[in-house]
């Protein structure tokens, strides 16, 4: 059964409603009640489910974090990029501190720092009062509550760079306090994972840790890596774009501790790839969250609360057979439309990650799959069809947020030990990534020997890059990946100069048919289409209709260049800015940089 996040009991919402209410004079009460919740396992249990909470409230992860951080990339875009409004300027960088998505008391900023709030108060409870030693269950509570801090710094800093830094319950000294540098944060929550991977069990080797709804140590390890790469990257300073210049966020240092954290991983065999993409990405719709496979740990939303289907999903335009989520749900986002184009066409990732079709409006509770246009794609990923739960909220599904999968895992890997050990080292990672991807028959030209021919440091960085793209697609991973290796805007060029030639069929897509062809299957639903496939231009028979594979809508140069906002350099907004309501109420002690 799901762990519900925003059913944490009333103990929890009666305790963390006192802490807020009394955290300027922390009267003696509340400092014995403390001393009972953090002593007793079944109490400090609850109080850190209430750490949770925020990850789901109306404007925080569920409705505003997750539905717009991360696009727009080289692999995915609001599909609306191209229309004026405020939920496009978050995706085309080009949001202001007033934007009317974000800018609420109750948003994503204040959500973070509520959980952290909590965390902090959780932490230091279990200090002082818990005893929480490596193998207790107070241990066990004190490694995530320390994660799940980590979590939300990790986000606050990805989104907005430098932030306040809080490593202790709020008092009247610190109630207003100024941005701390990111590296700060970055050495804090680093330490504090390697800590909590001290305390907390692998996958399935407790009762806590036999749900990705947990933490557990291969997660804490892999998350701690993917943090030491980002804090070694290069990424946007008040002063310019650069790495860090603190000695102990040197590439050296970051890649060492990443390369250990994952080879740890790897070798404690407590997570695996799941030997099909498609049977991954179908159990992770049909909310298999046993621990020890391909996902880490997941946001873990209630049957009723979370949005990652209404948002993501493949379009439907009405309730019909697979869901009753309400109109038009899914698709708000999807693939670029070279992305299905750059894939080898053996590789099996490619049709699960991108899907070109939508369900049209259902007749008799019935809907059919219907083609779309050229510049509209969806993520295949997620899909109400894959459900084996019927949703019926009209606002969620309930589906959770991978926060990190295996896949990860082993090219954080493969990119530490090429540039720490050079590309031979690199090389059984990407093997194995790819080997999952392509069918046996091809596996000699697709893996060994592709992988083989990688005999420079930088020939294997760009296949790493390049395999990010293949495997990630539509999971909102790759933003942060382009900016740590200084090739945002590179990138975002790249991606507008070949969507051009895709528009125009000329260069590398020359070969892309401008006509489709389909018919449907015996279920009558599911479409079976000829022509996707380069150079597939003959009329497969006359049981197929004929239909124009055309980019349609605005013109092509308009949505293209609506990658990122005219007029605006990407390198120079990699962050949002701080919403003007908690600059408002920060008694002047917060500000925007980047000319925000």
């Amino acid at each position: 059964m799901k762990h519900k996040i925003l059913i944490a009991g009333m103990f929890v919402a009666s305790f963390f409603s006192s802490c807020s209410d009394d955290y300027l004079d922390a009267p003696a009460q509340s400092t014995l009640d403390e001393s009972v919740i953090f002593s007793s396992p079944g109490l400090a249990e609850g109080a850190i489910d209430g750490i949770k909470v925020p990850f789901a409230e109306t404007n925080s992860y569920r409705g505003r974090f997750l539905p717009f951080y991360g696009l727009n990339t080289d692999t995915e875009w609001y599909n609306s990029s191209q229309t004026v409004s405020d939920a496009s300027d978050l995706c085309t960088y080009d949001a202001k501190p007033n934007n009317s998505q974000m800018n609420t008391t109750n948003n994503a900023w204040a959500m973070m720092y509520s959980g952290i709030e909590r965390a902090n108060v959780c932490i230091r409870g279990l200090r002082e009062y818990g005893n929480p030693t490596p193998g207790s269950q107070l241990g066990y509570l004190l490694g995530e509550a320390l994660t799940l801090r980590a979590i939300y710094y990790a986000d606050l800093i990805k989104a907005w760079g430098d932030v306040p830094a809080r490593f202790e319950p709020v008092n009247n000294a610190t109630l207003y306090i100024e941005k701390s540098s990111r590296d700060v944060i970055y050495k804090q929550i680093i330490a504090d994972l390697g800590e909590a991977a001290t305390l907390v069990p692998w996958p399935g080797e407790t009762a806590a840790t036999s749900s990705v709804e947990r933490i557990n140590k291969a997660f804490v390890k892999g998350f701690r890596a993917r943090l030491a790469m980002a804090a070694s990257g290069f990424q946007q300073y008040p002063d310019g774009i650069r790495r860090s210049t603190d000695p102990e966020l040197s590439v050296g240092n970051m890649y060492a501790l990443a390369l250990a954290e994952s080879r740890a991983v790897i070798s404690s065999g407590s997570a695996h790839l799941e030997p099909s993409f498609e049977t991954f990405w179908k159990k992770y719709n049909q909310e298999y969250i046993t621990a020890g496979g391909e996902s880490l740990w997941e946001l873990p939303f209630a049957d009723g609360r979370g949005r990652m289907l209404f948002t993501f999903a493949v379009r439907h335009a009405t309730n019909d057979q697979f869901h009753a989520n309400g109109a038009n749900r899914g698709g708000t986002a999807g693939p670029l439309p070279t992305v299905f184009y750059d894939y080898d066409q053996t590789d099996t990732r490619r049709d699960v990650t991108c899907v070109p079709y939508r369900y049209g409006t259902a007749v008799n509770n019935i809907a059919k799959q219907e083609l779309g246009a050229l510049n509209t794609w969806y993520f295949g990923k997620y899909r109400y069809e894959w459900m084996t739960r019927f949703v019926t909220s009209t606002n969620d599904d309930g589906v959770n947020k991978i926060y990190m999968r295996y896949a990860e895992v082993l090219l954080i890997a493969a990119e530490a030990a090429n540039e720490l050990e050079g590309p031979a080292a690199a090389a059984p990672y990407l093997k194995e990534i790819r080997r999952r991807a392509f069918p046996a028959a091809v596996q000699a030209v697709k893996v060994e020997n592709y992988v083989d021919a990688l005999a420079s440091k930088e020939a294997m960085f760009n296949a790493i890059v390049d395999e990010n793209k293949f495997e990630f697609t539509g999971e909102m991973e790759r933003k942060q990946a382009l900016i740590r290796w200084n090739l945002l805007k590179t990138k975002l060029d790249e991606a507008k100069a070949k969507m051009s030639r895709l528009s125009q069929r000329t260069g590398e897509y020359a070969d892309v048919p401008a006509t489709l062809y389909f018919k449907y299957k015996s279920d009558n639903v599911s479409l079976d289409i000829y022509g996707l496939n380069r150079g597939e231009t003959t009329a497969p028979g006359a049981d197929y209709t004929q239909f124009p594979w055309t980019w349609t809508g605005a013109t092509a140069d308009t949505k293209i260049n609506t990658l990122y906002k005219a007029g605006v350099n990407p390198d120079n907004r990699q962050f949002w800015p701080i919403w003007q309501v908690f600059i408002d109420g920060s008694n002047g002690k917060l500000t925007n940089d980047y000319s925000y």
